[in-house]
């Protein structure tokens, strides 16, 4: 079944590739998909309260 959702690819070195599945098992996500999704998702709110940190310093 094709999904709806955008795709992309992208190339990692083996290094992150171990972070992301360390992630993984630690988190008990059940594929790499999962476990990037998650990482991306932190990674976007992390941004987002650090912008609104310095939004409220001004």
């Amino acid at each position: 079944m094709a999904t709806e959702k955008p795709r992309y690819t992208i190339t990692l070195d083996e290094e992150m590739l171990k972070k992301i599945d360390d992630y993984r098992f630690e988190n008990r996500f059940p594929n790499r998909t999962q476990a990037t999704l998650a990482l991306i998702r932190l990674g976007i709110e992390a941004l987002e309260k650090q912008k609104g940190n310095q939004t409220d310093g001004e």
